[in-house]
């Protein structure tokens, strides 16, 4: 069987010949093969702050076949401390180091999205799979430039849109293709919160959530992304999306209000109306699906249960989900670089996320 050290020598060859179109299609050929035999993940994390540490760091280990053997942090300490705490190997303060080291095979990028795209080429250029938090990069560019290097190397990005393989989506989802509710004609996202305390900071102190420059937006860029996502995966890709961006509470300099309507590829409509800095009274949660024969309301990110509306009555249906969320989509990623099954949430898939978020900001 070939080896990684094969890989890396055929892509060096790949970049003296990249005009030939008959070496890319061998080096692809060539990985994919690689990437579909492998039966021992060895991951690599780089950064561990929050969504490492509770969402999805220990899935990782708790599939078969798959263990986490280095973690990276700029932080020496951070790095240190989630190694020793989760009992791995090596720790790293530099991604390059983290990405060389012959025992990592896979990498999992969970840092901000500014960074998303550089880590997931470096990864993808040193022949090793990577999964990238979501959103898969801070603008629709520097999408369609992981893509661009996946589809040279031939190497695989996943992203961590982990919602749709949860159970309480995939019950959505069911009820949908099932045609309960009948065929589906208008879509509604509404989601409105208050202000958090960090929010009140200083601007050298806000969140990184908060500074376009590192997270492509505001919170909406940050939360979207998840509802925007599981709607394309029941409805298609959207085609159509225009929005009204304002910064109503002036506690940032980032949008905080926002309202959009956009349209699916079957022509399917749809709006959205997020604020950041509501009062209380005004929290909400929710998409709505209307259909000729019933609705169906759902939240997100607070897991309500879901409810069903037909001319046969009301329904609450309630969905627990795994303790660690990202576990099913981890679980297919891994599945998928073993040979044993396929995951769909790729980078090609997530692109379009992005797509319609620059849209709604009026980026382009």
């Amino acid at each position: 069987m070939a080896s990684w050290s094969d890989i890396k020598k055929y892509v060096k060859v790949e970049k003296i010949y990249k005009q030939r179109s008959a070496v890319k299609n061998f080096l692809i050929n060539f990985a994919t093969k690689i990437i579909r035999s492998m039966k021992i993940l060895k991951w690599g994390f780089i950064g561990c702050g929050e969504v490492a540490e509770k969402k999805s760091g220990p899935a990782f280990s708790a599939v078969e076949g798959s263990s986490v053997v280095a973690v990276m942090s700029r932080h020496e300490q951070k790095a240190h401390s989630y190694a020793e705490r989760h009992g791995i190997a090596r720790w790293y303060t530099d991604a390059q180091e983290l990405i060389d080291d012959p025992e990592v095979n896979a990498v999992y990028v969970a840092t901000p999205p500014s960074s998303h795209a550089i880590f997931a080429i470096m990864a993808m250029r040193a022949g090793k799979p990577v999964y990238v938090e979501k959103p898969l990069a801070a603008s629709y560019d520097d999408c369609a430039r992981i893509n661009r290097i996946s589809e040279q190397t031939g190497i695989p990005c996943f992203v961590a849109y982990y919602r749709r393989y949860l159970p309480y989506f995939q019950r959505v989802k069911e009820i949908v293709e099932q045609g309960i509710i009948g065929k589906v004609i208008n879509v509604q996202v509404r989601f409105a919160v208050p202000p958090r305390r960090l929010d009140y900071s200083h601007p050298e102190n806000l969140p990184w959530r908060l500074q376009p420059d590192i997270a492509g937006g505001g919170y909406f860029y940050d939360l979207a992304p998840h509802q925007l996502d599981l709607l394309q995966d029941m409805f298609g890709v959207i085609t159509d999306a225009r929005g009204i961006c304002a910064n109503r509470g002036k506690l940032y300099t980032a949008e905080d209000s926002v309202s959009a309507i956009f349209s699916f590829e079957n022509g399917l409509p749809g709006s959205g109306s997020w604020c950041f800095v509501a009062h209380e009274s005004a929290r909400e949660d929710s998409i709505q699906l209307i259909g000729d024969r019933g609705s169906l309301r759902f939240s997100v990110f607070d897991y309500a249960p879901i409810d069903l509306h037909t001319s046969e009555g009301t329904e609450k249906i309630e969905v627990p989900n795994p303790s660690y969320v990202q576990y099913p989509l981890i679980k297919r990623v891994i599945e998928h670089l073993q040979g044993r099954g396929v995951c769909t949430c790729t980078s090609v898939s997530a692109t379009p996320v992005n797509w319609v978020l620059d849209r709604i900001l009026g980026k382009f």
